[in-house]
């Protein structure tokens, strides 16, 4: 479908040659000689925005000459200019976890439409999508030759609902794309072949056009493609559907921090190590809703593979990207990749001639800079609960013991023997040591250093300890071919790290079940069982109900973790075992070189594998194939679904929007702490059968063995609102020393958060949450603003929000509130019992304002506070008024 662009009144339009053909492009350098400002110095992160406002500059009415001099302006003020501004992505990206209830929303709106009186097809992605099916393998079985077909065959059975619907969705919609299961993880299918780093298309007029390759993804790793200079960040799916569907995405000109790297990488470190540190940095600077922008010297020692590794992070450092401009590493990957040769000459050719190019006088202007030498990396590890919890490898050891007196209250003595093992289970333990994740598993050095130090230790006689659960799950079936191509995948088997399956795996918590008698030991004892994995995220309740420690380490660490099967290990001075011989082997022993991973990447990471294993990505396999759907322009919802259901939330809906409502005598549901991820408030794991998502699957006739996860059952409503705030880890701090998903009923008595949620809802009872920092930092599932709105949650006061997860809120018609004048939970001694009044949402309210909020304490005590509404943007408002982004496109296209 051809690019719609604005009106050029500015008249920035040019052409170029490359690969043997002209395109048109919207030219910086010729808006600087039109006089609307200076644009020179602009980081290159910055210059794609500000391409995205040349190119649908209109002459007003979405993208005004204002908001293009705004960026001259940006630079003037020393990178600091938020104005808002109407952003459009070039495609959208998703994974079947966000990309079912997306879909499922999609589907729901063409019924609502039609209901409105308007045309089903209207509702219809405006902008390519691609969905990669990478989030619902499980690690049923390991360990041997047959765990991969084994995960597949159960994906499928479990998954068919899910599958057949997503086929349908494939049908049904236009410019809709499934790369199906068993290919790879969305970020490495689309850092290895989705993504152009410069696109073209034709125009309305048929005129070839080149413009920067930019998206939004429903998952917040979207922003490893940042390590190829593709500009993308992870949106809830509610956002992501506007997009799809012609809504710009409302933003703030953005800070831009520069982040230095000088120096190269020394012996024996990995990116891993290095991003651990970058993740450490930044958070402690504080980058949430900026760019980060990594520039130096040092880049020219950083392969793209590591500078993906490093972006990957970004939601881990609170960014909304960490990107890495166009140089000659960028082809070089582009190349090696398997891309067209006409692509790659016209990525150059366009970077050079619209000055996003990271030449040797790259030097921009930055709102603030750090720097960092990359030869002071060591290898280090990352935990026991926060990506940002670095720990060089060295002071691992002591600092559990630390973490196991400070934080987890329980001594390091209690052993508990295992029935029918010959080993007892005590606290430190690794019972999970998962090679996993988006971040390294398409970064052939570490996963050939891995398979390097599979090798070395099977040449010793080492193997992995009979307690820990093993799992190999690569990026994409490139990472096989490799690996196979240089004899590794031998040597990770013969340790127990067979492959798995492709796709996040543990990372999500799809972690499988641990061995009943090992589980079964945990509980007894109440022992703290750690997991080491090379993912992103080590949240409480994340990885395995089992855990409670959670470290995240190198693809190498993992392997060398894995042999030694203990946190009380100091991998740097103690042995990891026995060899053969009988003598003690050091993580120095069976540690590979640089040369030799450099070597083995040399020879086998090839142009011809890339090229072989992506020649039919949306084909998928002979299961894929034979799954059967229904056909038509609107979905025919299954009654007895358990996976798909019609949701709520255009049903009934008036043609024309309402007001924003104050909230009158609201109740507390929950009071929470600092740093509430999203996984906190919608775990995407495994649940129980006495949970209220348990208790409905019975009912139905589900058993406890077909209960799935959460996250693969996120097309389900009903599943979904009775999840919400039920991670097992979560602490409702009306409730002293309880953990999971409870709260105080309306009599005051304990019970589930959605029960309830329920009951209030049936007084008419509007609900509040308060919380602390960080609010909703982590994943972008949209779920955990959708679940909020279900609940009957009608605002949300933190201390500060993460930005995804507050402008998801918006987009569910939730209100996010942030305190004010140094006031927080603690501050204003808030027990949960208080009744909440949040006056002056009426009338013209306008961006961030401050409203009155009333609390009535259980005593008739009254206090009113400041609040300041983080409603961002004119645009949020008129959301708010429709009662979210959907209904609000959904009106406006009816209107239509």
């Amino acid at each position: 479908m051809p690019i719609v662009t604005g009106k050029d009144t500015a008249g920035t339009r040019r052409s170029l040659t490359a690969g043997g053909a002209s395109v048109a492009y919207y030219s910086i350098p010729a808006a600087q000689e039109a006089g609307l400002g200076d644009f020179s110095r602009l980081p290159a992160a910055l210059k794609v925005v500000l391409e995205n406002m040349l190119r649908f500059e209109d002459g007003g009415f979405t993208v005004s000459v204002d908001d293009i001099k705004a960026f001259a302006e940006w630079a003037k003020l020393g990178g600091k200019n938020p104005r808002e501004i109407a952003y459009r992505p070039a495609r959208v990206l998703m994974q079947d976890f966000t990309g079912v209830p997306a879909v499922v929303d999609l589907a729901a709106m063409r019924d609502g439409i039609k209901a409105l009186g308007g045309d089903a097809k209207k509702i219809n992605p405006l902008v390519p999508v691609d969905l990669v099916i990478d989030h619902s393998v499980m690690i049923d079985e390991f360990g041997n030759p047959r765990a991969f077909q084994k995960n597949v065959d159960l994906e499928y059975e479990r998954n068919m609902e899910r599958y057949q619907f997503l086929k349908w969705g494939q049908g049904a919609f236009e410019n809709f794309r499934v790369v199906p299961p068993g290919t790879g993880i969305c970020h490495q299918v689309n850092l290895e072949y989705l993504a152009q780093t410069v696109w073209t298309d034709t125009d309305q007029n048929g005129e070839n056009v080149a413009y920067p390759d930019t998206l939004v993804g429903t998952d917040s790793h979207t922003t490893m493609v940042n390590g190829l200079a593709v500009l993308g960040w992870g949106v809830g799916g509610i956002e992501a559907e506007a997009a799809m569907l012609g809504q710009p995405v409302s933003m703030l000109i953005p800070e831009v921090v520069g982040f230095k790297l000088t120096g190269k990488m020394i012996e024996g470190t990995t990116a891993t190590d290095l991003v651990l540190k970058v993740v450490q940095m930044l958070r402690k600077h504080g980058v949430v809703s900026k760019f980060v922008e990594f520039y130096g010297d040092g880049l020219d020692h950083l392969p793209l593979a590591d500078r993906a590794t490093i972006a990957n992070m970004a939601p881990e450092y609170g960014a909304t990207c960490g990107f890495f401009p166009i140089d000659n590493e960028t082809l070089r990957y582009l190349r090696q990749t398997g891309r067209d040769e006409d692509r790659i000459a016209l990525v150059e050719a366009y970077a050079k001639a619209n000055g996003m190019w990271r030449g040797a006088d790259y030097a921009p202007i930055y709102s603030s800079t750090l720097e960092l030498d990359m030869g002071t990396i060591v290898p280090a590890i990352s935990g026991p609960k926060r990506p940002q919890d670095y720990l060089a490898l060295t002071s691992a050891k002591s600092s559990f013991a630390k973490e196991m007196v400070e934080t987890f209250k329980r001594e390091m003595g209690k052993a508990v023997p295992v029935k029918g093992e010959n080993y007892e289970m005590t606290s430190g333990k690794v019972v999970i040591a998962s090679i996993t994740s988006c971040t390294n598993t398409s970064n052939p050095y570490v996963l050939i250093g891995a398979g390097l130090v599979a090798r070395k230790a099977r040449a010793l006689g080492l193997d992995r300890k009979p307690w820990v659960k093993t799992s190999l799950a690569p990026g994409s079936q490139v990472v096989s071919e490799y690996l196979n191509a240089a004899g590794l995948q031998e040597d990770l088997d013969a340790i127990g790290f067979n492959l798995v399956g492709y796709g996040c795996t543990t990372c999500i918590g799809n972690s499988g079940p641990l061995q009943p008698e090992i589980s079964a030991a945990i509980a007894e004892g109440d022992l703290v069982a750690t997991a080491v994995l090379s993912g992103n995220r080590n949240f409480e309740g994340r990885i395995s109900p089992d855990v409670r420690a959670n470290y995240l380490a190198s693809p190498p660490l993992v392997v060398a973790y894995a042999l030694a099967g203990d946190m009380n290990i100091d991998l740097t001075t103690e042995p990891l075992g026995v060899s053969k011989d009988g003598n003690p082997v050091y993580l120095k022993d069976i540690w590979p070189t640089n040369k030799e991973i450099s070597d083995l990447v040399e020879q086998t990471v090839t142009r011809a594998a890339f090229i072989s294993k992506y020649a039919d990505v949306f084909k998928g396999d002979e299961k894929w194939q034979a799954v059967e759907t229904s056909e038509g322009e609107t979905y025919d919802w299954p009654a007895s679904s358990t996976y798909i259901q019609n949701p709520p939330y255009f049903r009934g809906m008036a043609k024309e929007p309402g007001v924003i409502s104050n909230i009158h005598s609201a109740r507390v549901l929950a009071v929470l702490g600092d740093m509430i991820t999203t996984d906190h408030i919608s775990p995407a794991g495994s649940f129980k059968s006495t949970t209220p998502a348990g208790i409905y699957l019975t009912e139905r006739q589900v058993a406890p063995k077909d209960f799935n996860s959460y996250g693969s059952r996120r097309g389900n409503h009903e599943i979904m609102m009775r999840g919400t705030f039920a991670n097992i880890r979560i602490k409702n701090e009306m409730l002293d020393g309880v953990e999971g998903g409870y709260t105080k009923g309306p009599n005051g008595e304990q019970a589930a958060i959605y029960d309830a949620s329920m009951e209030y809802q049936a007084a008419g009872t509007p609900l509040v949450i308060f919380g602390g920092i960080e609010y909703g930092a982590g994943s972008s599932r949209d779920w955990a603003a959708k679940g909020t709105n279900l609940l009957g949650v009608k605002g949300v006061i933190a201390e500060s929000f993460e930005r995804i997860h507050r402008s998801n809120l918006i987009g569910m018609g939730v209100v996010p509130f942030e305190f004010t004048n140094g006031d927080t939970r603690k501050t204003l001694g808030l027990t949960g019992d208080e009744v909440v009044t949040i006056e002056g949402l009426e009338g013209d309210i306008v961006p961030l304002s401050l409203v009155p909020c009333s609390i009535t304490y259980k005593d008739g005590t009254v206090k009113v506070i400041q609040i300041k509404t983080r409603i961002d943007t004119e645009v949020e408002i008129e959301y708010l008024k429709n009662g979210g982004v959907l209904h609000y496109v959904l009106r406006n296209l009816a209107k239509s």
